[in-house]
């Protein structure tokens, strides 16, 4: 990678807009803080019945995880003793309504839905290029230069707008960098995520050449990845199946982190005092970064589903019904952090569920902390003074199942 011209600055805003095309599915009209509201509704009671977009108030239909299933009945879980619990037990809540039937394409057939032995399986395959270990990696073959050849495009500007000149492009080149697709495609591959047969007829040639000779990247992974059967037989993974692993690590990768990163830049540029802290001791970037995710994770809810009936904190929850998570609820529990509402870097670090829990914790959870890091300690060392732009309306959160900041207008020197 060593040009980024081929980027359209307009295209990175349209495709990554909440408010717009398939982001706006998922509540990206909404501009209130839910905060408030779950706080209310997780005093009342842990568990309520019904969806989290409805509970909130929000008068349209939302799709996300674990939604719309009409035909189930819907709960959600807000306290964090509660959501830990049906994380802690996939066997009575299930990832998935039909745990990876390769019917379903895309997402609906990836590791993120399967369950048990085959989840362990599949996922055993790409753990080893996520964990802490691997992140240098990652580090030295994509974050480090995708960041600052992004930078180098607007440090002479004296003004950009992070969340396109930096936020939305940082995960999606780091991902498609690391399946080797050219830069002048990285865009095409995020479009087609609305259909996971485009996804295929762009990542089939590479993983073709990869079979032929295999190189330092992602998809050589899984091209030379075995896996043994029920049967003891080693296998390694069908083009079908190495596609939606790439569908799902194109759709995760360049998704969650550029939101949750630009949430951070545009917490820490309200708040001017902090972001100088910040500058002159970085070890507190960590510490942003981790109060970043409890504080406002960008995607405050997942869902499970019911396999049996239970009773749930005192709610009667029958077999097939649809459970939310309420992430952004727990991560703000009393029971946990003191005064949680309040953005805090020096509160001692205490697990949230900001990546998940259990057997589906967040696989690339180490990449995104190694992108947001890399990121904010590069803005930091090369923009001097950098700060919001007074000429220009602050960065604000929106959106419900997807939160993130839209337009971060800075300046510096």
């Amino acid at each position: 990678m060593t040009d980024l011209k081929a980027l359209d600055r307009d295209r990175i805003r349209t495709l990554f807009d909440l408010r717009t095309g398939s982001n706006a599915w998922s509540g990206g009209d909404f501009i209130d803080d839910p905060h408030p509201i779950w706080r209310r509704l997780r005093e009342r009671a842990p568990v309520h019945e019904g969806t989290l977009h409805r509970l909130t108030g929000y008068p349209g239909e939302a799709l996300f995880h674990g939604l719309p299933y009409p035909e189930s009945p819907h709960f959600t879980v807000f306290s964090l003793e509660a959501c830990e619990g049906i994380y802690r037990d996939p066997e009575l809540f299930a990832s998935s309504p039909n745990a990876g039937d390769p019917r379903h394409s895309g997402v609906e057939s990836s590791m993120l839905m399967m369950g048990g032995a085959e989840h362990r399986r599949y996922r055993g395959l790409v753990q080893p290029s996520f964990v802490p270990s691997k992140v240098r990696w990652w580090m030295t073959n994509w974050i480090e230069e995708t960041v600052q050849l992004l930078i180098d495009g607007f440090v002479d500007d004296g003004r950009a707008e992070l969340n396109v000149d930096l936020c939305a492009a940082i995960p999606v080149l780091t991902i498609t960098g690391s399946f080797g697709v050219p830069v002048e495609q990285a865009l095409d591959i995020r479009e087609a995520l609305r259909d996971p047969q485009q996804v295929e007829a762009l990542i089939a040639p590479i993983v073709a050449a990869r079979r032929e000779a295999p190189e330092d990247d992602l998809i050589s992974v899984l091209v030379e990845a075995e896996y043994v059967d029920d049967d003891g037989v080693t296998h390694r993974l069908t083009d079908a199946e190495i596609h939606t692993f790439a569908y799902l690590l194109l759709a995760a990768g360049s998704g969650t982190t550029w939101k949750q990163m630009g949430i951070t830049l545009a917490t820490l540029l309200n708040r001017p005092e902090l972001l100088a802290r910040i500058r002159d001791d970085r070890d507190l970037v960590r510490a942003a970064i981790e109060e970043s995710t409890r504080w406002e994770p960008t995607d405050p809810m997942f869902s499970r589903w019911v396999t049996r009936d239970v009773d749930l904190h005192g709610v009667h929850v029958p077999k097939g019904s649809v459970v939310h998570i309420a992430i952004g609820a727990a991560n703000r529990d009393p029971a946990r952090w003191d005064d949680p509402d309040d953005f805090d870097v020096d509160r001692p670090l205490k697990p949230s569920l900001a990546f998940g829990s259990g057997p589906h914790v967040c696989l690339g959870m180490h990449v995104a902390r190694a992108e947001m890091t890399t990121a904010l300690n590069a803005l930091l060392d090369r923009l001097p003074n950098l700060r919001l732009d007074p000429d220009a309306e602050p960065p604000q959160v929106i959106g419900l199942y997807e939160r993130g900041a839209m337009d971060i207008p800075v300046m510096w020197g």
